[in-house]
C-alpha cells in the first residue's frame, strides 16, 4: 500500500498546489468558482478532502499555507506532499476517495515528472500572460514527421 499511495501523492500534488496557488488561503472554503481551471477545481477538491472544509477565514494546515505563500519553493511543495502522504497512508477511506477523484482527471492534464504545468496565468482576447512555466515546455509549431 505505501507504494500505491507515493504514486498517487505524486501525481495529485501538483494539482493541489495549483490550487493552492490560485485560491490562495481560500483554498479549502466550499465556495465554488465557475472560472476556474479543469487542473484548478481537482486540485481544489482533493485538497478539500484531504485537509477538510474551512470556513471563510479559517486557518489552512501549516504544509498548505506555507504552499499558498511560496507556491514555486520545492521545500514548500515536498512537505505538502508529505503532509499528503500521512494523510493517505493514515486513511485507507481517504486514499480511496481520492484515487476516485484522480481518475476523474481531464485526460489532457499531464502530471509528474517532465511534465508541463502553469500557473498563474491570464487568458484575455488573443493573449495570454503566464506567471510561471515548470517542466520543459517549447512555445511554437510542432515538428512533423
Amino acid at each position: 500500500m505505501s507504494g500505491d499511495v507515493v504514486q498517487v501523492v505524486a501525481e495529485i500534488t501538483p494539482y493541489v498546489t495549483a490550487a493552492a496557488g490560485a485560491y490562495g488561503i481560500a483554498v479549502l472554503v466550499r465556495a465554488q468558482d465557475e472560472a476556474a481551471s479543469a487542473t484548478v477545481a481537482l486540485g481544489r477538491r482533493l485538497a478539500q478532502r484531504i485537509f477538510g472544509v474551512r470556513a471563510d477565514g479559517g486557518e489552512l494546515p501549516d504544509a498548505l499555507a506555507d504552499v499558498v505563500e511560496e507556491p514555486d519553493d520545492p521545500d514548500t511543495t515536498a512537505a505538502l506532499r508529505n503532509a499528503i502522504r500521512k494523510a493517505l497512508l493514515a486513511d485507507e477511506e481517504l486514499a480511496a476517495d481520492v484515487r476516485a477523484l484522480l481518475s476523474r482527471a481531464p485526460a489532457a492534464t499531464r502530471t509528474g515528472d517532465g511534465s508541463q504545468i502553469v500557473t498563474g496565468s491570464v487568458i484575455g482576447g488573443d493573449s495570454i500572460q503566464i506567471g510561471s512555466v515548470g517542466g520543459d515546455v517549447h512555445f511554437g509549431p510542432t515538428a512533423r514527421d
